[in-house]
């Protein structure tokens, strides 16, 4: 029986993905306290701020941090469960190497 690679194995990919909820949890908290920051800055440089600035600040300034976090944690998913492994250049035969 052969075993099977990277994600296509049950156990490693209960493992991968436990630990990509974990990291994505904590720079949850990470962007929440981005997200207070940049609030307080805002706050402190024109004490007057209206509900569409907060919400607009809070939309931006969390989704951005996360969907930074997220791509760079799924690229850490996929080396570190060695998916990256599992590409075949099909162009490496035919790109001379110039030495």
């Amino acid at each position: 029986m052969t075993r099977k690679q990277a994600l296509d194995d049950p156990q490693i990919a209960a493992v991968a993905w436990t630990r990509f909820r974990r990291i994505m949890a904590w720079m949850a908290l990470g962007g929440a306290a981005c997200t207070a920051l940049a609030l307080l800055f805002l706050y402190y440089r024109s004490e007057t701020m209206p509900i569409h600035m907060i919400i607009a600040t809070i939309l931006g300034v969390w989704l951005t941090f996360m969907l930074g976090t997220g791509l760079m944690a799924l690229a850490f998913l996929s080396h570190g469960t060695g998916h990256d492994e599992q590409v075949m250049d099909r162009l490496k035969d035919e790109v001379p190497l110039d030495d």
